[in-house]
C-alpha cells in the first residue's frame, strides 16, 4: 500500500556517479515514494538532447520535493547577481522536472578558508561573510533568501534552507533567526543530521522545532566529530547505520514534532557510490523503513 505520510524519498548522492535515469530507474524499481536530485543531474539529461516531455515521463510516478543545489546563499556585489541568476536557472530546472522546491545552501564551501592566513595564502579563494559580524551575516543572508524566495514563488516553489556545518550561521537558532528576517512564507529548514551533528545540535534542539518550519530531512549518519572545523568528504565517509549517530534518537526527535513529510537518504560513502547501486540503494530503504515507520 503506498504510504500518505513519511515518504521515502532516494537521493541522488546515494548514487553519485551515475546519470539522472539510473537514479530513476533505482527509485522506481525499488518502490521509493520519490527523488531528490540536483540541477546538474536534469541539466545534464537535458543537454545531451532529452526533451522537457521525457524528462517528465520518465519521472512519472515520483515525487521530487525538491532539487539542489544554489550554493553559496549569501554571495555579495557582482556574485549576488550571479548567485539570482543562478536561482533562476535552478528553479527552470525545478519547473521542468515538476519539483516542488529548490535547495539554497550556505558557504563558503572551501574549509581552507578558515586556515590560519588564509586570505593572504589563498588570495583568490571565496570567503562569503565569515569576516563579518554575525548581526550583518544574519541580515545579508536573510535578504539573499529573501530575493531567491521571491525568484522561487513565481514560479510557484519553495526553498528549502540548509546551513552547512562548518560555515557561519551554521546551527538551528541561526538559522531560525535568518527565516524570521527573510519573512517569506515559501520558505522552510532541512534538517540535515551530519550538519546538526557537527554544528553541535541534538536531537533534543530538532525536538522542539515547529514541525511547519521543517520541510525535509536528510537521513545520514557521521564517524566521530571531536570539535573545530568539520570535514565533511571525511566525516561523511560511511554507510548510514554504521557511523556514530544514534539514527533511531534523531528521527524520533523530528517526529516528536508532529513532523510527518518526506525523508531523504542523502550518502557521501565512497565506496558505496562505487557498489552496486541498486543494492546500496535497497539497503538504504530497508534502512529508513525501520526507523521511519509510519
Amino acid at each position: 500500500m503506498p504510504r500518505t505520510q513519511n515518504h521515502l524519498i532516494y537521493h541522488s548522492m546515494a548514487s553519485k556517479p551515475n546519470t539522472l535515469a539510473i537514479d530513476i530507474e533505482i527509485a522506481k524499481s525499488l518502490g521509493f515514494d520519490g527523488l531528490e536530485t540536483s540541477g546538474a543531474k536534469i541539466a545534464a539529461f537535458l543537454d545531451a538532447g532529452f526533451s522537457k516531455e521525457e524528462l517528465k515521463e520518465r519521472l512519472g510516478g515520483l515525487a521530487l520535493p525538491g532539487i539542489g543545489f544554489l550554493i553559496d546563499l549569501e554571495r555579495q556585489g557582482e556574485g549576488r547577481t550571479q548567485m539570482l541568476h543562478d536561482a533562476e536557472a535552478l528553479c527552470a530546472l525545478a519547473c521542468a522536472a515538476g519539483a516542488k522546491g529548490i535547495e539554497a545552501i550556505t558557504g563558503p564551501l572551501d574549509i581552507r578558508v578558515f586556515e590560519a592566513g588564509a586570505a593572504e595564502r589563498y588570495p583568490g579563494l571565496y570567503r562569503g561573510l565569515i569576516d563579518l559580524p554575525t548581526a550583518e551575516q544574519t541580515e545579508l543572508t536573510a535578504a539573499n533568501l529573501r530575493a531567491v524566495a521571491d525568484t522561487a514563488a513565481a514560479h510557484g516553489l519553495l526553498v528549502y534552507l540548509e546551513a552547512l556545518s562548518w560555515t557561519p550561521l551554521n546551527n538551528l537558532e541561526a538559522q531560525l533567526r535568518i527565516l524570521d528576517r527573510c519573512k517569506r512564507d515559501n520558505v522552510r529548514l532541512v534538517i540535515d543530521f551530519w550538519h546538526s551533528y557537527t554544528s553541535g545540535d541534538t536531537p533534543e534542539h530538532v525536538s522542539r522545532l515547529d514541525k511547519e518550519l521543517i520541510y525535509g530531512v536528510h537521513l545520514c549518519d557521521s564517524l566521530p566529530f571531536t570539535g573545530g572545523i568539520p570535514d565533511e568528504p571525511v566525516l561523511r565517509d560511511v554507510p548510514t547505520g554504521q557511523g556514530v549517530l544514534n539514527l533511531q534518537e534523531w528521527v524520533d526527535a523530528v517526529k516528536s514534532t508532529g513532523y510527518t513529510g518526506w525523508w531523504s537518504c542523502e550518502l557521501f560513502c565512497k565506496r558505496q557510490h562505487q557498489d552496486n547501486s541498486f543494492a546500496v540503494a535497497a539497503d538504504l530503504k530497508s534502512l529508513m523503513e525501520s526507523l521511519v515507520a509510519e
